[in-house]
């Protein structure tokens, strides 16, 4: 009887909801959302056409944002936190279509901000779950890269990641949700490394619309100029990190076993 008391404490996680219905209410959730997902592109409901016609006519897009006036820039800052939940689509397309819809500036604010609410509720999800599900939710590859992060609190680290292309910065912000980083810094940080990369797209998107293309070339050549160092050095990089990580761990594990032995 004592055992059963104890074990089914053990299966409860500092909420105090035990681990397996925390699971069956993920679970269930996701289940009801892609049951409907699927009811509407079967029976080809207006709604499942409508969204179809958006992705794919970018013209009628732009006029059916104009016709939404001030919830135009709300429906785009929505998309951009989506694609970072769920990635519908790649967030590239999405910050084209900021600068495309609204210009450079504009789009990119817009695009900062649906980053940022996105980013905060991937890392609050992957707080909510706990290691165990965030683990089975990335590849084996990514964890073994990345993994080391669930131990890192630094700021200058979840900047640099972010700032990096070729990194998967939308799973990493359910990494960063199971580290010892409060929320307010990876809002924060996360943020600001997302930006150079989120001007570029929505400067792209911008002078696209204009029709001004050889800006949108000098635009890409500079950006590639830029990036290409950091995309070719990126996992040198992170393996510095993660070795600066397993030393500062070993150095914490090294004085607490003096401790423990004593003088």
């Amino acid at each position: 009887m004592t055992g059963g008391v104890n074990g089914d404490a053990a299966s409860k996680e500092p909420g105090g909801m035990s681990t397996r219905t925390r699971w069956a209410i993920v679970a269930g959730v996701c289940g009801l959302i892609v049951a409907y997902c699927a009811w509407l592109v079967w029976t080809n409901a207006p709604a499942y056409q409508f969204l179809v016609r958006l992705y794919v006519d970018k013209h009628f897009l732009k006029r059916t944002l104009r016709e939404w006036g001030v919830l135009a820039p709300v429906v785009f800052i929505l998309l951009q936190a989506l694609q970072v939940i769920i990635s519908p689509i790649p967030g590239e397309a999405t910050g084209i279509l900021g600068g495309y819809l609204f210009g450079q500036w504009l789009g990119l604010v817009y695009s900062t901000i649906g980053l940022t609410v996105g980013s905060v509720v991937a890392f609050w999800i992957g707080r909510w779950l706990g290691a165990h599900y965030v683990k089975n939710l990335v590849s084996a590859e990514t964890w073994n890269r990345l993994g080391f992060i669930v131990e890192a609190e630094g700021a200058v680290l979840c900047f640099i990641i972010y700032l990096i292309p070729g990194l998967p910065k939308d799973i990493v912000c359910y990494l960063f949700g199971i580290s010892p980083m409060p929320l307010w810094v990876f809002a924060l940080v996360s943020g600001l490394g997302r930006i150079p990369g989120t001007w570029v797209l929505s400067a792209q998107g911008a002078h696209t619309a204009a029709g001004d293309y050889l800006q949108v070339i000098l635009v890409s050549a500079v950006a590639v100029a830029g990036a290409l160092p950091l995309y070719y050095y990126r996992h040198r990089i992170v393996a510095w990190f993660h070795g600066r990580s397993a030393a500062r761990a070993a150095r914490a594990n090294g004085g607490l076993d003096r401790e423990k032995q004593g003088p």
